[in-house]
């Protein structure tokens, strides 16, 4: 059976300055590198009998998170812009005050920047779900393809919540309607059965950062 395991990078110095996160780069706070510290050393134990492949975000916090977690598991982390969070534009280096005062469509209750459609754009020159479904694809089909490799993904929350539904199949228009939102340092797991069944055993487990 094929095994995927996602990350989403722990605290980072944006969920404590009330700055945007995205494309800024963003290093782990002390509070995140213990917590990336958590998951790598028991994670590796959990899955010590097994080969995976870490594939990352190569944006500092994801970065950071994928280095810590790779030197428990023995592992060279692989590091890609794909799977880097949303682009948000003109937002990218501003406050989340800005935001909420500069965004430029409708959004989904208690968010800034989560579009409620999946072409529109919160900010000017920001990425829509849609894009972002398109940017990840390519690598999805990739890694998929490869069906004897276990995978590790670090990545960000909107990000991987694209990523899930890809996994399950959805289609791109379902984004509309759902949302698959994760939490800071909360680690995932999916595998395929016998018959190709996708499968999500475990969504955003935030018991490895405890």
């Amino acid at each position: 059976m094929r095994n995927i395991i996602t990350i989403q990078h722990p605290q980072s110095i944006q969920h404590t300055n009330g700055m945007i996160g995205s494309w800024t780069d963003w290093d782990l706070t002390e509070l995140g590198i213990e917590q990336a510290k958590r998951i790598g050393e028991r994670l590796s134990q959990e899955i010590k009998n097994e080969r995976y492949v870490m594939y990352s975000s190569d944006l500092l916090r994801t970065k950071h998170t994928a280095e810590i977690i790779a030197d428990f598991m023995g592992i060279e982390p692989l590091f890609t812009d794909v799977l880097r969070e949303f682009n948000l534009g003109e937002a990218v280096g501003k406050s989340k005050e800005w935001a909420r005062k500069n965004v430029v469509c409708s959004v989904w209750p208690e968010t800034i920047d989560w579009p409620k459609t999946i072409d529109d754009k919160a900010f000017i020159g920001a990425e829509s779900k849609r894009e972002v479904w398109n940017r990840l694809l390519g690598f999805y089909n990739e890694i998929i393809a490869k069906r004897e490799e276990n995978l590790i993904i670090v990545s960000h929350d909107g990000t991987l919540s694209i990523f899930y539904a890809l996994w399950l199949g959805l289609d791109v228009k379902m984004i509309n309607k759902c949302n698959l939102s994760g939490y800071k340092g909360g680690v995932s797991f999916m595998h395929e059965n016998s018959d190709r069944n996708r499968i999500i055993s475990r969504l955003n487990d935030l018991s490895y950062i405890r």
